[in-house]
């Protein structure tokens, strides 16, 4: 029986991503992908999901979907690429290029969504595109490895490149005081959230104190985003429950902005904020004011504190380079020390790693490692992967339920 083509590309960051599936998709591929220049291709991925469910707020488009009149966005991530990969096979491809598929997936959702790839390649051919070594699908044998923008294969080296090490004494010092004499930072005294009659989260009991380093874990669809939201105070139905923020019951005069001060927030999904065309310098001096861009004047001494950041990570270089050009790794880097630039009692890090490269996230783990030693800042991290460069001290777990999903507190060791 004749078998179809099919390719694992591995993408370093320093590669325009978005380019690379144009010249696909545009019929313009070189070397060993000319093949794809005379079929139809779709494009799976977390954006493409994104974009169809913009449109969906628009217009009317649940029909279009597969199996099912509910709109893309009520399924959780897992739910929501099987559903969309049952509208790109609709369209009947003759190859589909799947972007980072396992991305924000939990560990059921991966094996799963492996099984339906391996299945749908007797049938469709896949250009599967990753970031991550660990992503390659074992029964894909043609891989290549792609490490700048003139896309040309090569093999996939057993071993990468050599990560940056940072210099663990370099952590530039805060330049803002903290009032807060408590040790307890956040406080959540049996909390639950409903919505249209359905629990979310029910009665989860948590504190949050200095310094800890805690894992944020559960399946998709599980609450992890309604239970952060509670604890940046962005939810109003945190209004008369006991949460606790930063000393002060929520609902007690306390503003919005008092709040956000205190933490500093880093999620995948703001690289799509930041579409003018900021510096990164700009990028990451926002930092200190909470904005979406730099509408501030900032001091002379928060521009050095930036600058030593900048050279810390080995970016000194790009000061002065606009956000939108750089590569998506350094973005993600970029929006990280943003996140980080005021030294907040709290950071919240929403799958910090996702989209990264194998060399990136050596750099992102140590940063983040550096943090937890240096720094008295308690962390938050949300990962769906067990991350080996990632060594949190405790680690809330989320346990779905039929009346909404429990907290598990586990230490790791």
């Amino acid at each position: 029986m004749y078998k179809l083509e099919h390719w694992d590309i591995l993408l370093s960051n320093d590669v325009n991503k978005k380019e690379f599936i144009d010249t696909i998709l545009s019929g313009k591929a070189t070397e060993k992908l000319s093949h794809f220049n005379t079929l139809k291709g779709i494009l799976f991925s977390d954006l493409a999901i994104s974009e169809f469910i913009e449109r969906e707020s628009q217009y009317d488009l649940s029909k279009t979907l597969t199996d099912t009149n509910r709109k893309l966005n009520t399924f959780s991530s897992g739910e929501r690429k099987k559903e969309f990969l049952k509208y790109c096979l609709n369209h009947k491809p003759d190859y589909l290029i799947i972007d980072n598929p396992m991305d924000h997936l939990d560990q059921d959702s991966r094996k799963s969504l492996k099984i339906i790839l391996e299945k749908l390649s007797d049938s469709v051919r896949l250009l599967q595109i990753v970031n991550r070594g660990e992503d390659l699908l074992p029964f894909i044998k043609n891989k290549a490895q792609i490490t700048d923008n003139s896309f040309a294969l090569n093999a996939i080296k057993s071993k990468q490149s050599k990560p940056i090490i940072l210099e663990k004494t370099a952590l530039p010092s805060s330049i803002q005081t903290n009032d807060n004499k408590d040790t307890e930072l956040v406080k959540l005294d049996g909390v639950s959230v409903s919505y249209e009659g359905r629990k979310i989260i029910n009665t989860i009991k948590w504190t949050i104190n200095k310094g800890e380093f805690w894992q944020l874990v559960g399946p998709n669809g599980s609450g992890k985003s309604t239970l952060l939201s509670m604890i940046t105070g962005d939810n109003p139905k945190g209004y008369g429950q006991n949460l606790f923020l930063f000393g002060r019951k929520k609902g007690s005069g306390e503003t919005i902005w008092e709040i956000k001060k205190r933490i500093g927030i880093y999620a995948t999904s703001m690289t799509d904020l930041f579409q003018k065309k900021e510096t990164v310098e700009n990028m990451i001096l926002s930092g200190f004011f909470d904005s979406i861009g730099l509408y501030t004047e900032p001091t002379s001494l928060q521009k050095k504190t930036v600058e030593k950041w900048l050279d810390l990570i080995q970016m000194g270089s790009l000061k002065n380079n606009y956000f939108n050009q750089i590569s998506i790794g350094q973005q993600r880097i970029v929006l990280i020390i943003r996140a980080i630039i005021k030294q907040p009692e709290l950071v919240i890090l929403d799958e910090p790693l996702e989209g990264l490269d194998d060399e990136n996230v050596a750099l992102v783990g140590q940063l983040i490692m550096i943090l937890k030693k240096e720094t008295n800042m308690a962390v938050i991290c949300v990962s769906h992967r067990i991350e080996t460069v990632l060594s949190p001290d405790l680690i809330f777990e989320l346990i779905p339920t039929d009346n909404g999903s429990i907290g598990r507190k586990l230490k790791t060791t």
